[in-house]
């Protein structure tokens, strides 16, 4: 008895792998332009509920974006990392141009609110994050607080030298003054 489907037309076919192609280059440029990402598990993530933790990670310079698992295999590859058996269930990837600590901090903030999505794992550079790395991560300061954190360390001991060269010259100043006052 023949087939009642329609016989595959090659063309269509060769159109849908160079869309797999592009999509995969978009998730490798994703990959290498960003310092960061951050896996997770958006299982029950509601579209209302995931547009807003879109809105969240905009304002500090991120975004999520849902992923083909096997084309994410791929474009992970191609960029260096290895995702052996880490990519399974619905994904999305939290990428950012800057401050991963940033990023971490809300989808904490975002998981313990709706309990969803569940961090699955991420990549700073070449090291692999587990989550309780991640979590210890969302729990560090903005950079810009850790950034003005060592200046005031690198600061502190110029601040103190420079009071103590000064000291004896104020000190001797204010008895010179107090002379005058007093008209010895």
């Amino acid at each position: 008895m023949p087939s009642k489907r329609a016989p595959i037309q090659p063309e269509k076919f060769r159109k849908m792998r160079e869309a797999k192609k592009l999509i995969t280059a978009e998730y490798l440029g994703r990959l290498e332009n960003s310092p960061f990402f951050i896996v997770v598990d958006y299982t029950g993530l509601t579209v209302e509920h995931f547009n807003e933790l879109r809105t969240r990670l905009r304002g500090v310079n991120a975004e999520a974006h849902v992923v083909k698992n096997r084309i994410f295999k791929v474009a992970a590859k191609e960029s260096g990392v290895d995702l052996t058996g880490a990519v399974k269930g619905q994904l999305a990837v939290v990428t950012g141009a800057q401050d991963i600590a940033a990023a971490a901090k809300i989808l904490k903030t975002f998981e313990s609110e709706f309990e969803k999505p569940k961090v699955r794992f991420g990549y700073m550079g070449d090291a692999r994050l587990e989550v309780e790395e991640v979590k210890k991560i969302a729990d560090l300061p903005p950079m810009d607080v850790l950034r003005a954190t060592i200046l005031n360390v690198i600061n502190a001991p110029a601040t103190k030298l420079a009071t103590l060269i000064n000291t004896p010259g104020t000190q001797l100043a204010q008895v010179l003054q107090a002379k005058a006052d007093k008209g010895d």
